[in-house]
């Protein structure tokens, strides 16, 4: 009797990994805005869902990283569905408190940008499996806006050609 219980188990195990689930990839990391309270970076995450019936995302927890410490982490509760058969994007903004950037002067100063790594994880409400974590990743740089830059210039760096 429990070996009919065990290959039940199984067939549905199998049946549940054979069934599609919504994919996603983050497409950018860029500077957002500067307010009194911090710098607000934004991750931008296409998500793909192979249904034709929108899916509710239940929370969105990121954490960004730069140099092996935790400068920004949080969740997003609640932040929408992701539409039938389509990608969706969204965004995940992430404020880094000014405090927290001065002690990266060092990674700063060397060449006006901030490595990061950036882990994110989308929890999704999927019919029959329930909660579906989908857990993603990236690491790069993200350059630093310019003096000139808020006040509607180029880069500081371009020389004028003559």
């Amino acid at each position: 009797m429990s070996g009919l219980i065990d290959k039940a188990k199984n067939y549905m195990i199998e049946k549940i990994t054979d069934i599609p689930k919504p994919e996603a990839s983050i497409e950018d990391v860029d500077f957002k805005s500067l307010t009194r309270k911090g710098v607000t970076y934004n991750a931008r995450v296409g998500v793909m869902n192979p249904y034709s019936q929108s899916i509710p995302i239940c929370e969105i927890s990121f954490t960004l990283k730069s140099d092996v410490r935790v400068i920004a982490s949080g969740k997003i509760p609640d932040p929408g569905s992701i539409r039938g058969k389509e990608t969706t994007m969204l965004e995940v903004p992430m404020l880094v408190p000014h405090d927290i950037l001065m002690s990266l002067v060092k990674d700063i100063w060397m060449d006006w940008d901030i490595d990061y790594e950036l882990l994110l994880g989308l929890i999704i409400d999927l019919p029959v499996i329930g909660e579906f974590t989908i857990p993603l990743s990236t690491r790069g740089e993200i350059k630093l806006p310019t003096i000139g830059s808020f006040f509607g210039g180029g880069d500081d760096n371009d020389e004028k050609k003559e």
